[in-house]
């Protein structure tokens, strides 16, 4: 079923993906700026299902790249969101019926709202990781064989190309040194697929699942009751430690935001390790969760979810643990998303507490 994507929701649904963001992702709130200028300058947006594609649909992922530290002060624009588009349209010699989010999590899910008014296109009700990842080839597509080039990309100074690569982990390295000499953030649009394809590859209702966990956060604090539990019961995950934020040790490297904080509990110290997004929990030598499930920061007493970039001594905090898709964790997708290939030697962790090991 469609329905209708108008700026009255945008707060609620860049709240419930800066949830899924696991920290990472970007500042939900500049997402949410641009996407309400596009809506007021032309109209809302028509969001469809996964079901109701064509199965001829050209859809195109579009999404910001690069350290969510810098955005925080090197504003994109409209004509930047959309340029890529336009580039890689010419490129592929036919336009594109569709637009679709990269990731669920933090800014990419609101700039591709922005894009989608600003051309005139539907927006697809999915993603390609059901949460947020720091590299372009992390997502499911890959997994299904879609080629993320040929991939757009442009910044705010007026620059626009088209890459070629023999594979998605070539389109990552190439872009990303793209992405750190054009200032650390820039705007990029790929992996082309039909509907038949994006039916199979991508996260169904991921965009339904912000605006729901969003207005349950809201709902929560209007009723008075634990918004905290609001959110585990609509991850179906669980909270896994609470206490004070005492240090944060984070930097800006490679085009990635790269750090750890600690959190002090009454009996114990946890450390989150994040590259953008948290990708490790641990108390001492105790492996709490990992990646590929979601490690998620919150506000203790609002639920307000707290981005890396925004983590700060003293805030006093609640961290909660949630499933990821179901396909993350085959052997071939751990290799992908797993610790190991982050540089931590450990075996995945489920936010459950079941451990599992990539082949």
């Amino acid at each position: 079923m469609s329905w209708e994507l108008s700026a009255s929701v945008v707060a609620d649904l860049a709240r419930g993906a800066a949830v899924l963001g696991t920290g990472g992702g970007g500042d939900p709130y500049i997402g949410a700026l641009l996407a309400r200028q596009a809506l007021a300058e032309h109209g809302p947006v028509t969001v469809v299902g996964l079901e109701d594609l064509p199965d001829d649909a050209l859809v195109l992922t579009v999404a910001m790249m690069g350290a969510p530290t810098v955005m925080v002060e090197k504003l994109p624009s409209l004509d930047e969101v959309v340029a890529p588009v336009h580039a890689l349209a010419a490129s592929l010699g036919r336009p594109v019926t569709h637009i679709a989010c990269a990731e669920a999590g933090g800014v990419n899910s609101t700039i591709p709202i922005a894009a989608a008014a600003a051309l005139g296109l539907p927006l697809v009700d999915a993603d390609g990781m059901g949460r947020a990842f720091p590299e372009l080839q992390m997502v499911l597509p890959t997994l299904y064989g879609v080629t993320a080039s040929p991939l757009a990309f442009a910044d705010e100074k007026g620059n626009t190309a088209v890459l070629s690569t023999v594979d998605n982990t070539w389109t990552e390295r190439i872009a990303r040194v793209a992405c750190v000499e054009m200032g650390c953030s820039i705007m990029i649009a790929g992996f082309a697929m039909s509907g038949t394809t994006a039916r199979d590859a991508l996260v169904p209702a991921s965009l339904s699942a912000c605006l729901s966990i969003g207005r349950g956060i809201v709902d929560a604090r209007a009723a008075k009751t634990d918004p905290v539990a609001a959110v585990v019961e609509a991850l179906r995950g669980r909270e896994v430690f609470a206490g004070k934020v005492v240090d944060v040790e984070r930097g800006t490297t490679a085009g990635f935001a790269r750090g750890n904080a600690r959190i002090e509990g009454t009996d114990d110290t946890l450390t989150l390790s994040f590259q953008n997004e948290h990708l490790i929990a641990r108390t001492g030598d105790d492996v709490l969760v990992t990646t590929p499930d979601l490690i998620i920061v919150l506000d203790a007493e609002s639920a307000e979810p707290i981005t890396t970039e925004g983590l700060r001594y003293g805030q006093r905090v609640r961290v909660v643990a949630a499933p990821s898709d179901e396909r993350w964790h085959g052997p071939e997708a751990l290799a992908m998303v797993g610790p190991g290939y982050f540089g931590y030697e450990m075996p995945s962790h489920r936010f459950d507490g079941t451990v599992e090991v990539a082949a």
